[in-house]
């Protein structure tokens, strides 16, 4: 029985060196990462392991894995525009390792590439660019002022082999001073607006009074024209209708009576109509 232990022990230590030494020496390169290999004798290799499993030489190779998706990255800075006014800008950066500069990234920066490089040249970038414009430019040419922060923090990226894949201005405020000036040009524009709006309306309100005047004057024209056209006759069919409208009304009033004119009389007047006297009874 011994016998049988000990050739077991014999063939199963092997094996289990050879199953360790295998698992030791076999990596993986998951989905959107690279590998670069770090050789204890030649140094970093040049070549780049793509994704899969992959084999080494344990204690004398290393890999070190790289996530070459693109990743966002917010930098935020204080400074200065052109004409002296304190800003705080918040840039919105999206980056990725450049796969074939792997080597040369662990080499130079190692794994934290992004925090080592990316806020000290955003920064320097943001207060070039910033200092070109005033604070009235930053806002009303804030597409002009991205595509510079994006141009130049891109060439400077490349230097580090950082692909920039969107640069976007996520936040911006002012100072107090600044932001006080605005508010109050805007009330000052709001209060020309509606001193614009009462003079245009005055003018309409005088042009309308022009109008109806001419209008009263033209109708004052023509019917004087007609009076001295008809004369007297005139005067007297307005004078009937007159009466006869006022007849009208007191006539379907219950407090009215009327009687002809000189107790039973109805005799008419010269002109041939009856002559009325319209009591008022006091019911």
């Amino acid at each position: 029985m011994s016998k049988i232990i000990d050739t077991v022990a014999k063939v199963a230590l092997p094996i289990g060196i050879v199953v360790s030494g295998i698992q030791f020496s076999m990596y993986d390169v998951k989905g959107g990462s690279r590998a670069v290999i770090f050789d204890r004798i030649s140094g970093v290799k040049q070549n780049i392991i793509g994704e899969g499993t992959h084999f080494l030489i344990p204690w004398l190779q290393k890999a070190i894995i790289y996530d070459v998706r693109t990743k966002p990255k917010s930098i935020a800075t204080n400074t200065g525009t052109k004409d002296l006014q304190m800003v705080s800008l918040t840039l919105r950066v999206l980056h990725r390792p450049d796969v074939v500069q792997l080597p040369t990234i662990y080499q130079n920066l190692g794994l934290d590439y992004d925090e080592r490089v990316l806020p000290s040249i955003s920064n320097e970038v943001l207060k070039a660019i910033v200092a070109q414009f005033d604070a009235a430019e930053l806002i009303t040419q804030r597409e002009v002022v991205s595509d510079r922060i994006r141009a130049e923090l891109g060439r400077r990226s490349n230097e580090f082999g950082i692909r920039l894949e969107d640069v976007s201005i996520t936040h911006m405020t002012f100072g107090n001073e600044f932001t006080k000036a605005v508010e109050l040009k805007q009330i000052a524009q709001q209060d020309a607006e509606r001193a614009k709006f009462l003079v245009e309306k005055a003018e309409q309100e005088r042009q309308a009074a022009v109008i109806r005047a001419e209008g009263e004057a033209e109708s004052a024209e023509y019917i004087s024209k007609a009076l001295d056209k008809a004369g007297d006759g005139l005067l007297l069919i307005r004078r009937l209708e007159a009466s006869k409208e006022i007849a009208a009304t007191l006539s379907q009033s219950s407090n009215v009576t009327y009687l002809p004119n000189g107790h039973g009389n109805a005799r008419g007047g010269s002109d041939g109509t009856p002559n009325t006297l319209l009591l008022n009874l006091g019911r």
